[in-house]
């Protein structure tokens, strides 16, 4: 983890992704649709919008000594998948086609610079929904497989592909929610720790261990909280 990219690095998750990098000595190309909303002194801001081929392509070629990506960049539109359907392809789009892409885009880079390593930031929600969170759920759960099958793509190239479960942190996305929230300075670390002992998946808190470990059982036991008879 000399030299990474993280996306999404304005706020949140990817600003301490970001700070946390360069607190362990690493040079960093932060990224984010407008990278005057960048705030990370000591990093390299990149405009990038993962949805954009040619933005895409180009940081590419820009980082081209990037040993570790942080695929963090995301949203949530709150669309379910009986609703509106632009809100479902959006969130397609971002958090799966768009990762997908930033893949495609570094894995050669990886593989000039050793292999290197990805991190896609997923949620818990891979592994179950709720009500209102159709579409999110979706494209988490893609986003977890993919990085399974990247795994696998991968493996030859000797990049390690880490994917990254939590549950609510306190950042702009989840200020609608209530509920314990985990600090996104503790989750930077926690991530980063696991990339650096070579852990696959990061389970980063105890709600996303314990919704994990329900998908071994009968879904009803799970699903009977929003379910009527």
């Amino acid at each position: 983890m000399t030299t990474a990219l993280v996306t999404g690095a304005n706020r949140g998750i990817g600003r301490h992704l970001a700070l946390e990098l360069l607190a362990r000595g690493a040079t960093v190309y932060a990224a984010a649709r407008r990278p005057d909303t960048l705030d990370l002194p000591g990093a390299k801001a990149i405009a990038l919008d993962i949805t954009d081929p040619a933005a895409v392509a180009a940081a590419a070629d820009l980082a081209g000594d990037v040993d570790l990506l942080v695929n963090n960049a995301g949203i949530s539109t709150g669309a379910t998948l009986l609703g509106d359907l632009d809100g479902v392809r959006a969130e397609m789009d971002v958090n799966f086609w768009g990762t997908l892409s930033m893949v495609r885009a570094f894995a050669p880079v990886l593989a000039a610079n050793g292999g290197g390593a990805v991190v896609n930031v997923s949620s818990a929600l891979s592994w179950f929904a709720y009500p209102g969170s159709g579409a999110y759920a979706v494209s988490k759960a893609a986003n977890w497989n993919m990085s399974n099958a990247l795994r696998l793509e991968l493996a030859g190239q000797r990049t390690q592909v880490t994917s990254v479960h939590l549950g609510l942190a306190d950042t702009d996305m989840t200020a609608g929610f209530d509920g314990d929230k985990l600090s996104p300075a503790v989750v930077a670390t926690r991530v980063l720790d696991g990339v650096e002992a070579g852990d696959l998946e990061v389970v980063v808190d105890d709600w996303s261990a314990m919704v994990k470990a329900s998908l071994a059982k009968d879904p009803r036991e799970f699903y009977a909280q929003f379910l009527t008879a």
